[in-house]
């Protein structure tokens, strides 16, 4: 293969439009722009979202109703049934739950669900703790402090 014999792919390439060069041309009299109006103007074009003076559908639709507390903490969560990867009489806190890969940010807080069944007897030491979870983890002569 030589440098001078190198030619691009069958059909990859295509010749300029030339608009307005006559009939013959195939591009002539309205030159692809269709016929009278305002998109064959030489500035007719419109802004995206333009619908010639109708209100747009931008406009139509309502915006978002409602409020977004930009405080809301989001809490990471867990359930009672987690903890019985801890032994009896250890400590559950942030740091605890970090190195048994329970949750992944320390930054974030903890919140812990009462769902499943709990059977080990814990100190639990965390953000928050549900009704559930707390009576759950009282039974099974656990603390939540």
């Amino acid at each position: 293969m030589q440098l001078n014999s190198i030619k691009p792919k069958q059909g990859s390439i295509h010749s300029k439009k030339r608009l307005g060069r006559g009939n013959g041309s195939g591009h002539g009299t309205f030159s692809g722009r269709g016929c009278k109006g305002q998109g064959q103007r030489k500035s007719g074009n419109v802004r995206p979202g333009f619908e010639g003076g109708q209100t747009p559908i931008i406009s139509r639709l309502p915006k978002l109703r409602g409020f977004k507390n930009p405080n809301r903490a989001e809490f990471q969560v867990l359930n009672v049934a987690d903890l019985n990867r801890f032994k009896d009489g250890e400590e559950v806190n942030m740091i605890t739950l970090l190195e048994r890969k329970l949750i992944r940010k320390k930054a974030e807080p903890v919140k812990i669900l009462g769902h499943g069944i709990i059977e080990r007897k814990l100190t639990v030491k965390i953000h928050k703790v549900s009704k559930t979870a707390r009576e759950k983890i009282v039974a099974a002569g656990g603390s939540v402090l």
